[in-house]
């Protein structure tokens, strides 16, 4: 969408949470840290990485186990409103620069039936995605309201990418 060209390499990191570990400060640490061992295997580029989550009362919901796991996170989100927490970090090797930025959205989930939520399952591949839903898929239709940006729900957010990038 912003234009510019790219290529993927996939980071080597620890996703674990650590014991006491913020949501927020979760985000930030594996987003740094996949940017640093990308960082370490590229030269002369800009080196942008991300990590998103879903978190509800201070539980980080990450991608689900299976589909029982996906049941539960979308029960437990149903009817209420959640975080969705995205950490972007850049590194301009050229100037031995790190840029770092938390993006935080705001999503309110309507009430879902067993059935509701047993169809979505169904309906959609939730096994790669935190929380177990996709807001631009079907999921759309549970979710009345958000406040914050959107692609940020969606995993990346643009607007603080760009400002990244344009710097």
């Amino acid at each position: 969408m912003l234009g510019v060209p790219f290529s993927i390499v996939v980071p080597i990191t620890d996703e674990s949470p650590r014991f006491g570990e913020s949501p927020e400060a979760y985000v930030v640490r594996v987003a740094r840290d996949k940017v640093r061992d990308v960082a370490s295997r590229v030269q002369k580029s800009i080196v942008l990485s991300a990590d998103t989550v879903v978190t509800i009362d201070g539980e980080i919901l990450g991608k689900p186990r299976d589909r029982a796991d996906a049941i539960r996170m979308l029960t437990r989100l149903s009817g209420r409103e959640h975080q969705v927490l995205t950490a972007v970090c850049v590194i301009d090797q050229q100037n031995d620069r790190l840029r770092e930025g938390l993006e935080k959205t705001a999503v309110s989930f309507r009430s879902l039936s067993v059935t509701e939520i047993e169809g979505y399952i169904e309906r959609e591949n939730v096994m790669d995605k935190a929380g177990a839903y996709a807001i631009q898929g079907f999921a759309s239709v549970f979710i009345p309201r958000i406040s914050g940006s959107y692609s940020n729900v969606m995993g990346l957010p643009l607007a603080l990418v760009y400002d990244f990038l344009r710097s």
